[in-house]
């Protein structure tokens, strides 16, 4: 059996991953550019990779997939749907991301140091996690 500080890694990164999911399909259809689309549609499905291997980790252990935090889900919501509402062009929508990015990258490394008892195959899908959210706010830039 796992220590406790790999199923809170685990949970935080499953929990991360649809709230990634969730935030590009907010934004998916009110995007105008053709490669901005692509970019979104290819970090979602890198997202959603990563979480069918943590729900399968999960599912080892026996525990149950923790959902993002409603409240944190309702306020990006939101945040981006009145953001889109005044300015709905792709600059607008590649500045939610980036800003969602930068929060992920942040919880993410905050967990890793919160749980440093985890074992390392949680800490290398969280790892992964990172890179996925550092290479969509990289690639993003040209678009703000």
């Amino acid at each position: 059996m796992c220590n406790n500080d790999t199923i809170m890694l685990l949970q935080e990164c499953d929990s991360g991953s649809k709230m990634a999911v969730s935030s590009i399909d907010e934004v998916l259809d009110k995007v105008d550019s053709n490669e901005l689309r692509q970019l979104l549609t290819k970090s979602k499905d890198h997202h959603s990779k990563l979480g069918n291997d943590l729900h399968a980790i999960l599912k080892e252990y026996g525990i149950d997939p923790k959902e993002p935090n409603p409240m944190a889900k309702g306020m990006s919501w939101i945040k981006t749907n009145v953001k889109i509402g005044m300015n709905d062009c792709d600059s607008t929508i590649a500045d939610l991301m980036t800003e969602g990015c930068d929060m992920g990258i942040k919880s993410l490394n905050k967990y890793l140091n919160q749980y440093n008892t985890a074992e390392n195959r949680a800490k290398d899908i969280c790892h992964r996690l990172i890179s996925i959210e550092e290479e969509l706010d990289k690639d993003l830039r040209k678009f703000l």
